[in-house]
Order: structure tokens, then C-alpha cells, then sequence
């Protein structure tokens, strides 16, 4: 439990120091690239080191850490139980704004989430709608969502992943032909890692590497 209890307040302080430090940056770096990464619903319902019954072990601080390694800075927390998707996705714009009155350019922010926190991250989409701001929604779309979810609407560059075996995830071409907002770039990945829904829950470059060139402004994935 001791042990539960300083993972959680590393990560905390982690997240503290990234955002208080950026706050006192006067003149920010004009070629640093911001990553939002918002994780899946497990992580939400569960301590970091439990295990899900088929999918194991979610790899939360190893996924941050190999998006930091290549110098990204990266804000992320673990969400509370429960918490409202579209409610939070108000939250984190704006953060994003704050970081776009400090004169970052958008397209050196990205929105990154995986499952729920793909979801999180489309309602961001629809909510900033700034059409220059990049976007990986990771194993977070049906069919069904169209109609269950209609007021969820594309913006931005954007490159959905999703993994042929997993159920929870399918191409979102559907949504992007409904959004009635700008998307200036749109590419997907299927992937045939055979994890179905768990392919997320690992730091697998699989979906990693796309995930950083697309923030990085390769938006050809080369």
C-alpha cells in the first residue's frame, strides 16, 4: 500500500512540476512539442499495479516515460473514478488554450488517448475545435457511436489506431465523414497484433511510434 501510495504521489508531483514549471517559462521554447495523454478506463477504476484478468498489467508510467524520452513534455494524470468524459475534455481545453496564449503553436500540441481516454480526447477535438492542433484517438470508435454519441464532431489533425481483434475499435472514417468541423490531415492504422482490446494497455511501439511522428508533424507516417 506504501508503496501504491509514493507511485501515485511521484506522479502527482510529476504532473505539478511539469505545469508550474512551464507556467514561469516567460519565453517558451517555440520548437517544443506538448503531449496530452489521456489512458484508458482501467487505469481510472483501478491501482496502478493491479493487473486486468486478461489483458494484465496497464502500462501507464512506462508509456509516459517513452514519450518523455524523446523530449516531449507530457501532461497526464490518473483520472478519478467515474469521471464525466465530456466534463474533463472541458478541462483539458483549457489547458490547451493556456498553453495557446503563451504563443505555442497548436500544431505542437497533441491529444493522445486511448479507449475512454480516446474518447476524452474526441470530445477535446469537437470542444478546441482548432483545426491545427493534432489528435490520436487510440481504440475508441464504433459504428454504433454515430448515433449513441452525435454531438462528438472531428477537428484537427487527426490519426485514429485500432487493432483488427479487438471489438472495441474499428476504422472512424464513418465519423469523420459526419464531423461538420475542418480536418486538415486524417490517416488510420489497423493493427494485427492479435491483443484485441489489450494492445493498448502496453507500451508497444506498434502504436507508440505512429503516436510520436504524428506529433511531431509527420502526418505521412514515413
Amino acid at each position: 500500500m506504501k508503496q501504491t501510495q509514493k507511485l501515485l504521489l511521484t506522479i502527482l508531483f510529476t504532473a505539478l512540476y511539469t505545469f508550474s514549471a512551464f507556467s514561469q517559462e516567460k519565453t517558451p521554447n517555440k520548437d517544443q512539442r506538448y503531449v496530452f495523454f489521456l489512458h484508458n478506463k482501467f487505469i481510472e477504476e483501478n491501482d496502478l499495479n493491479t493487473a486486468h484478468p486478461e489483458y494484465g498489467k496497464a502500462e501507464y508510467n512506462e508509456i509516459l516515460a517513452s514519450f518523455r524520452k524523446d523530449n516531449f513534455i507530457v501532461f497526464s494524470e490518473k483520472r478519478k473514478k467515474n469521471t464525466n468524459a465530456a466534463d474533463y475534455a472541458e478541462k483539458i481545453v483549457k489547458q490547451i488554450k493556456n498553453l495557446l496564449k503563451k504563443g505555442i503553436s497548436p500544431s505542437k500540441i497533441t491529444v493522445i488517448g486511448t479507449s475512454k481516454g480516446g474518447y476524452i480526447a474526441q470530445f477535446v477535438s469537437t470542444y478546441l475545435a482548432n483545426p491545427d492542433v493534432n489528435f490520436v484517438f487510440i481504440g475508441c470508435f464504433r459504428d454504433v457511436d454515430i448515433e449513441e454519441i452525435p454531438n462528438i464532431n472531428f477537428c484537427g489533425n487527426i490519426l485514429t489506431i485500432y487493432e483488427k481483434s479487438d471489438i472495441y475499435g474499428v476504422s472512424a472514417v464513418k465519423r469523420k465523414e459526419t464531423s461538420k468541423l475542418k480536418v486538415n490531415h486524417f490517416k488510420e492504422i489497423e493493427l494485427n497484433t492479435n491483443l484485441k482490446h489489450g494492445f493498448l494497455y502496453k507500451a508497444l511501439g506498434e502504436w507508440i511510434v505512429p503516436c510520436k511522428k504524428w506529433a511531431n508533424g509527420n502526418y505521412e507516417l514515413n
